[in-house]
């Protein structure tokens, strides 16, 4: 992927975590990742669950800078000027151009349409890729709004383990 990746769509603007703004929040300095930002970081995104994929991430980033785009991109709601979720991938597509596709919003904006305008951009943007040929995801099988999701992306549901579920997107599918 090019380094001049941003999506807009409607009310986001999505962008890849740069490896200045993941060593800026691991080291937890707020100000910093606002002012690379340029918007306002709500303290309950340092809470989420991208604060512990940041580490990897940014050791990923330093290894191989190709990698940006095909990890954390950073969810923006632009009237607000907040930084309101996160999505992406874990790594660059494997040897069968799959990936692993997750997202999280802050409970704020949840149940508003926000997640789901925001995957459906990425894994459109994604797919312009040439390696790119599937699209995976995990859910809890209790999960109904991510699972919603899911099945509004078009995704099938391939297989189940304990209460995890999982799902796939093939490039043509939809």
């Amino acid at each position: 992927m090019n380094h001049s990746l941003h999506i807009t769509t409607q009310r986001l603007e999505l962008l890849p975590c740069s490896l200045e703004v993941s060593q800026a929040v691991i080291t937890r300095n707020k100000l910093q990742v606002e002012r690379l930002l340029g918007v306002r970081v709500p303290d309950d995104w340092y809470e989420s669950e991208v604060s512990d994929i940041l580490p990897i991430y940014g050791q990923m980033l330093i290894d191989d800078p190709s990698q940006l785009g095909w990890g954390v991109w950073l969810m923006i709601h632009i009237a607000d000027s907040t930084l309101i979720g996160d999505l992406g991938f874990l790594g660059k597509p494997d040897r069968t151009g799959t990936v692993e596709m997750g997202y999280e919003v802050l409970s704020a904006y949840r149940r508003q349409g926000f997640t789901f305008e925001a995957v459906e951009a990425l894994v459109n943007f994604a797919f312009t890729q040439p390696q790119l040929k599937r699209i995976i995801a995990h859910s809890p099988d209790d999960h109904v709004a991510s699972i919603r999701i899911l099945e509004k992306l078009g995704m099938e549901q391939i297989a189940k383990d304990e209460n995890l579920l999982e799902w796939e997107l093939r490039l043509g599918s939809r």
